[in-house]
């Protein structure tokens, strides 16, 4: 009879149950892993024999024979090497566990025998919980990371001897995490803050506006003006994850081999900053196993791109799905990953290829400026909400500024107009903030006057307008409104979010001679 021990693999952000099967027959000493494993698994059963005899047992000499079940899922990772190490031991009667259902198991094993931490573990005790099992041994490197989910004994080992013996039930010196008995994660705070920002009073309220309502931003100016400085600071005044936004940052952290802070929940919205040569593949997800990529990593905060016109056209278009559909889907051959990407959208760029227009150190044509911004195509363009113009500051000057709003303070305004938002689509499926609102939302939601629709009607026909930008206008002015505490959009509101449009304007400045 077959031994059956309980592992975990990942399929897009999640966990599935794996059960490894082990067998040992007589013939020839060799051990075949089967399963549709890729080469780290197949690697295992090098692992796995050296651990064992490190251990003080010896490999069967017989033949020996490792399923993971089910056989039809390709899988990945050296997380599965512990569990069939115990499948061979517990099959070979070197130890003898009366019941190994309810464990669970997760690890890689080194030559001698030391249990290595392992990637995407979150989602795998995650999934342990709700299959019903009821303690699951995972390295000890990995406790921290483990013991975010409740309601499942966590069990911390260094080596395969410490778990042999502990499932043997002799006293070991692990680490154990006991359901309901852990210790909340504090929340580390960021040292950016908008107080150390002066000069850009006109910016700061179109990133308010942005921040309030979910809105996607582009910065246009030109070098050494504030645009990243700024940037940077913006998930400083964005609401606090929820605990659950906190557990789906964390997973796909955790997936990704890059979760920080001693492998603890993340409670600070992600900022991520990819260079402008980074590939589609970089940008977006994918590999030979689908891992996430900035799209994703950026869920829940904010993905920046600086010097968005140097991006290549092809991967810049490649964003028009995660913006719109705040997720994003990578086919294989192997299935389909889905992966979240709800992100705030911020973009920085040079004014012209020199940087430096409408000053006098500018020599670019208007037909090189047009050139210049039409490296970013329309599609793009109509997903961003507001375009600001971001101008130079007189640093000699900036002294006689008056103190600038610290982020403490801008982020009370910015949770007031969620909440406002929260409670407005509390029984909407899949909306929290403006940004989200479908067309008929828009129609229920952002009712203009007569005064305020011949306003943008009028622009409109001056800038040509599509519908997804009027739509986007409307959702703006809606959180406007909601900044202010009004429950209807006002004229003033229309207006505000009208001089947000700076690029639509400069463009329409200038003459190219064809």
């Amino acid at each position: 009879m077959a031994t059956v021990v309980k592992s975990f693999a990942i399929q897009g952000i999640d966990g599935y149950l794996i059960d490894i099967e082990t067998k040992i027959m007589e013939g020839q000493p060799m051990i075949t892993i089967i399963g549709l494993g890729d080469l780290a698994v197949k690697e295992a059963a090098e692992r796995i024999q050296s651990s064992i005899d490190e251990s003080g047992y010896v490999f069967p000499k017989k033949r020996v024979i490792i399923s993971l079940a089910p056989s039809d899922k390709r899988k990945s990772g050296s997380h599965f090497d512990l569990a069939m190490a115990i499948g061979v031991l517990q099959q070979n009667a070197d130890i003898a566990v009366k019941d190994l259902s309810e464990y669970g198991f997760i690890g890689e094993l080194s030559l001698d025998g030391r249990l290595r931490a392992c990637r995407g573990i979150l989602p795998m005790i995650i999934t342990a919980q709700k299959s019903g099992i009821k303690k699951i041994i995972v390295p000890s490197e990995n406790m921290n990371e483990a013991s975010l989910v409740h309601g499942i004994e966590i069990i911390g080992l260094n080596n395969l001897d410490e778990v042999i013996r502990y499932l043997e039930g002799k006293n070991i010196m692990g680490d154990a995490i006991h359901p309901d008995a852990r210790e909340e994660m504090k929340n580390i705070e960021l040292n950016l803050d908008f107080a150390d920002v002066k000069g850009q009073n006109e910016l700061i309220d179109a990133v308010i506006l942005a921040a309030a309502g979910g809105h996607n931003m582009l910065m246009i100016g030109e070098p050494g003006c504030g645009k990243t400085m700024i940037a940077q600071r913006i998930p400083t005044i964005l609401p606090q994850m929820t605990d659950e936004e906190c557990l789906e940052v964390t997973k796909i952290y955790s997936i990704s081999g890059i979760l920080p802070n001693g492998h603890a929940l993340m409670r600070n919205r992600p900022f991520r900053a990819p260079h402008h040569n980074a590939s589609l593949n970089a940008l977006i997800g994918g590999g030979m196993n689908a891992m996430p990529g900035e799209v994703s990593l950026a869920h829940n905060g904010v993905l920046f791109l600086d010097e968005l016109a140097e991006f290549s056209r092809h991967t810049l278009d490649a964003l028009r799905q995660p913006i719109e559909d705040k997720k994003v889907s990578i086919s294989r051959v192997n299935g389909t990953h889905t992966f979240p990407s709800n992100f705030m959208f911020v973009a920085a760029m040079n004014p012209c290829p020199c940087g430096y227009y409408p000053s006098s150190r500018c020599r670019c044509t208007d037909y090189e400026i047009i050139k210049y911004r039409g490296k970013i195509s329309g599609p793009i363009m109509d997903r961003i909400d507001i375009q600001k113009e971001v101008h130079p500051v007189d640093y000699f000057g900036l002294n006689e500024e008056p103190p600038a709003m610290s982020s403490a303070e801008i982020r009370i305004r910015v949770e007031k107009a969620r909440k406002i938002q929260q409670i407005r689509y509390k029984n909407e499926d899949g909306i929290n903030c403006n940004a989200q609102m479908s067309t008929s939302h828009i129609q229920k939601y952002c009712v203009l006057d007569d005064a305020s629709l011949k306003l943008l009607k009028e622009a409109s026909e001056e800038y040509g307008y599509s519908a997804r930008v009027i739509h986007k206008l409307l959702r703006l002015a809606r959180t406007s409104a909601d900044l202010d505490g009004e429950e209807n959009i006002r004229l003033s509101d229309v207006q505000k979010v009208l001089s947000c449009r700076d690029l639509d304007k400069s463009n329409s400045r200038m003459m190219v001679v064809k």
